[in-house]
């Protein structure tokens, strides 16, 4: 290939440099962010006879990769803050800058990085995490806590019947119960003809099946005048309203990490067909993260070269400030960018796009301020 030949000497001690540095921050990062609570939480429960030495390994692998996603940006702008602060001060970089060596050409090899990190970070997002939680909630098997509660509604809108799970396992409901509306409605309530309580229910495709069913029925006044016990009885059995219900009720439960980028793009475009506005907006505002942020590596990795074009005696502990100031306004300001764009404040385009671009700002604004 053409473009191999293009790669000297320089490009490969420059990668070298980097590549290790960034590295050795993204092991730190992970083993001071796993290490106090985590890793000691898992000893003493594995101490206390909770689970096996081969289970608390499998949990602590799989935390791995929720870690790494933050890992990789923070990683990768300190490795590259390290490597060329050291050129710097080594003079290194002023020797390059002597041979004609542009500053875009000597940030090439870790433009090259970044991309590799960014695509490490998309799939780390993307499948890692995902797999990681459902391996491991898969080591415990436990029921699902939910309190979901579905509403179903005719044509125009008006609720029908709402559907109340206080718990579920795969295919399975617990403790369901289902609010039967009157035909007639009021003003400002909707009349209840019955309510049922069921024991157990199974999700299929077109209806939700309960059974050991306990009915109330219920007059105009709001009074008890029946109860009846039968076997089993049919809900949501009006189009997709079982699958949509099941669906929304199993992605109430997960964080949007927690989700593949083809099953988030599913669970948006149902939100917003079921009219969940505040939902629609919060996880559209993340699934667009999940193509922005991960070019943050890209960003980082400039901001990183250009905090070390530093002066011989210029403190290097002013770059490093600046980087983890850096870092803790970007990760500490993304539940606020979340947040306008579940309130409808914001588009999520913006909210999704801000920090990204504030990166870039920044870059700008350290690029004429080295005058390079």
């Amino acid at each position: 290939m053409k473009w191999l030949s293009k790669i000297t000497i320089y490009d490969k001690y420059i990668f070298k440099q980097v590549f290790w540095a960034t590295f050795a921050a993204i092991l730190l990062f992970t083993v001071v962010w796993i290490a106090p609570e985590m890793l000691l939480n898992t000893i003493k429960k594995t101490l206390a006879g909770e689970f096996g030495v081969k289970t608390a390994i499998l949990l602590l692998l799989y935390e791995l990769p929720k870690i790494l996603g933050k890992a990789f940006p923070v990683g990768l702008l300190l490795g590259t803050l390290f490597t060329f602060d050291k050129l710097s001060k080594d003079s290194e970089l002023t020797i390059f800058r002597a041979v004609g060596l542009s500053f875009y050409r000597i940030i090439a090899p870790v433009l090259v990085l970044s991309l590799f990190v960014t695509g490490l970070c998309f799939v780390t997002y993307d499948k890692l995490i995902p797999y990681s939680v459902e391996k491991s909630g898969a080591l415990f098997g436990e029921y699902i806590s939910t309190q979901y509660i579905y509403t179903q509604k005719n044509q125009d809108g008006v609720p029908t019947q709402a559907v109340v799970v206080s718990k579920f396992s795969k295919d399975t409901m617990y403790n369901v119960i289902v609010l039967d509306f009157r035909n007639k409605q009021y003003s400002d309530v909707h009349q209840l003809n019955n309510i049922y309580y069921a024991k157990t229910g199974k999700n299929y495709p077109d209806r939700w099946a309960l059974d050991d069913i306990t009915q109330y029925k219920i007059t105009s006044d709001g009074v008890f005048v029946d109860i009846n016990k039968f076997k089993s009885m049919d809900v949501l059995t009006e189009g997709e309203d079982a699958k949509n219900a099941f669906t929304l009720m199993t992605y109430s439960t997960k964080k949007e990490r927690e989700i593949t980028n083809k099953d988030l793009k599913s669970y948006i475009k149902l939100l917003k067909q079921e009219g969940l506005e505040e939902e629609y907006h919060y996880m559209l505002n993340k699934y667009m993260q999940r193509f922005l942020h991960p070019f943050v590596c890209v960003l980082l990795a400039v901001l990183g070269a250009l905090l070390g074009f530093s002066k011989p005696r210029e403190q290097r502990l002013i770059g490093f400030t600046i980087a983890i100031g850096c870092i803790f306004l970007y990760y500490i300001t993304l539940p606020f960018f979340d947040l306008l764009a579940e309130k409808g404040i914001l588009p999520p385009l913006i909210t999704a796009s801000f920090p990204p671009l504030a990166f870039l700002g920044a870059i700008v604004a350290f690029y004429k301020s080295k005058d390079l």
